[in-house]
């Protein structure tokens, strides 16, 4: 490749946090998301595989249906064979030779362009894609598939641009370097059904910084993720970095896990996958060009425990968005609910009375608080779930499941007597909120046992106004929780200002939206060239002289 044009370094904006549009009544986005529904609910979409840039048709076609209306089908995905995902890794570490040798400032210029795009013409679409084929309230869709994911992208572009510029120290007659080298190989991303910002941020990190992808996304989310590969794209990527092969899930990734080439593992899923994974990879360790990198963000069993001095409004408004938007299918979500008993009474009946009032339906009706859950599958687990607590414990809101056109489950309140219940140690994925009530006298060891009784880490929140049971909750529940929220919902990380990851069950940890998840990424290399090397191999102690006195 020839010099580069310029000289000196160069700098990336400066990210914002995108702002997110509300879509109110008369709006021109609310105008202009109903024109974008319209057209995407009106075609049948065909999805190819896409490696190394060639649009390639296996055949074997999975339907993309909508979750409020399963009956209505939305694309035909094609699905990847194992021969297909050999040649995604052969084309993955073949552009990456080019794309690692390219000037930073022209790989980040690919991604600054990708969110240009999404924050203007492709913002609609999709947004729409996430609506119609996630079941995406158009809140949640503008707060995930745009705003979080052009975040995502400019914030990454910046944090790659400052670990460039970090160097080491160098003495008088010597300058060192570092070399931040992307990973040797290629980058496995599992992207999950839930975030769209997810997806493409998982198959994008580790490309920013000169790596390469074979993403394999979510079934459930196909739409939203093939108008990402197309935006990657129209924004200039290269062909072969980032290589699109759904696919059954364990036919992909024994292909990708046993390659040589294999670098890393980006995922986003259920703690029982990434398990999987993970002895797979050890399986494999002596077979790799290097150690892979292991990267994951699984389950969690998030809480919310309340103080006897909790302002009990703000708690339950933070019960009911935590608990029940998105249908619950967060890992961050708000499932499990602790009380004191003088608060209880209030605090049931305004937690009600906003559960009453939220209403269900397609999320092309704007009115409506909650959409469908994903698919099928997920419709008989929950629905699994809210059977097993109308049998051992009470419920007291919800509980009613309809499949009849779409995969509704109704918003569920449960009260559990057994701090060890189902309810409060599992991760339902669904909108089942259970709650434990404790006596007002037991708040220390009430905190202990919040901690104890799941085996995840991700998200949770103290509601409190004195601020020493703030102190205390926060010292007991350090390791409760990757991101802990104080007089706030467990949900809603922003990208920049809240680094999103949790620990024990919950993941590895590594921070999305934060520098700390692309340093993952790297493999620092570092160069040292003395300008005057030493021509003498002797030192100064072994000159003739006086001899050392023994004395």
């Amino acid at each position: 490749m020839g010099a580069h044009a310029f000289s000196g370094r160069r700098d990336v904006p400066l990210p914002a946090n995108e702002p997110v549009l509300t879509y109110a009544p008369g709006s021109d986005e609310r105008r202009r998301i109903g024109r974008a529904l319209d057209a995407l609910a009106e075609e049948r979409i065909e999805i190819p595989l896409v490696i190394g840039g060639r649009r390639v048709r296996s055949g074997r076609t999975r339907p993309v249906v909508m979750p409020c209306d399963h009956r209505h089908v939305l694309a035909d995905c094609h699905m990847a064979t194992p021969r297909h995902v050999r040649d995604a890794i052969t084309a993955a570490v073949e552009a990456q030779r080019e794309w690692a040798a390219w000037p930073w400032e022209d790989r980040l210029a690919v991604f600054l362009k990708a969110a240009e795009l999404l924050a203007t013409t492709w913002r609609d679409r999709v947004n729409a894609a996430t609506m119609l084929g996630q079941a995406k309230t158009v809140h949640q869709a503008e707060i995930d598939a745009a705003c979080e994911l052009i975040d995502f992208w400019r914030f990454n572009c910046r944090f790659a641009a400052e670990l460039y510029a970090e160097q080491p120290i160098s003495s008088p007659g010597v300058w060192n370097q570092l070399d931040h080298r992307p990973l040797e190989g290629f980058v496995y991303a599992v992207t999950p059904f839930n975030f769209t910002a997810i997806a493409g941020n998982l198959s994008s990190a580790n490309v920013i910084v000169g790596g390469a992808t074979v993403w394999k996304p979510a079934s459930s989310a196909l739409l939203s993720a093939w108008m990402l590969m197309q935006l990657y794209e129209e924004a200039g990527l290269p062909p072969g970095l980032i290589n699109f092969v759904p696919g059954d899930p364990e036919a992909v990734s024994d292909v990708a896990l046993s390659s040589p080439d294999l670098a890393g593992i980006h995922f986003t899923g259920s703690t029982a996958v990434f398990q999987s994974l993970w002895r797979a990879t050890g399986a494999n360790i002596a077979r790799y060009r290097s150690y892979p990198r292991v990267v994951g963000e699984t389950g969690g069993k998030d809480f919310i425990v309340l103080h006897p001095s909790a302002d009990l409004q703000a708690a339950a408004v933070a019960i009911v968005r935590g608990g029940f938007e998105y249908q619950g299918q967060k890992c961050s979500a708000a499932s499990r609910i602790y009380v004191p008993r003088s608060a209880w009474p209030e605090l049931r009946d305004r937690v009600l009375a906003m559960t009453a009032d939220l209403r269900m339906g397609d999320v092309r009706d704007f009115g409506n608080f909650m959409g469908a859950v994903i698919d099928r599958n997920a419709f008989a687990r929950i629905r699994g779930y809210i059977a097993h607590a109308k049998r051992t414990a009470r419920v007291l809101a919800g509980g009613g499941c309809r499949d009849r056109v779409g995969y509704f489950v109704e918003p569920t309140l449960v009260q559990v007597d057994d701090p060890g219940h189902r309810l409060m140690r599992e991760e339902v994925f669904g909108p089942v909120v259970a709650v434990y009530v404790y006596p007002d006298r037991q708040w220390r060891s009430m905190l202990e046992l919040v901690d104890t009784t799941s085996p995840y880490g991700l998200t949770g929140a103290v509601f409190a106004r004195d601020r020493q049971a703030i102190i205390e909750a926060s010292t007991a529940l350090r390791h409760a929780a990757g991101n802990f929220y104080i007089n706030d919902k467990p949900t809603g990380a922003v990208v920049g200002q809240q680094p999103f990851g949790g620990g024990r069950a919950s993941g590895t940890n590594d921070k999305a939206g934060s520098k700390l998840n692309l340093m993952r990424w790297l493999s620092p290399r570092v160069i040292k060239e003395t300008f005057v090397p030493p021509v003498d191999y002797t030192y100064p102690f072994m000159k003739a002289g006086e001899p050392p006195s023994g004395d």
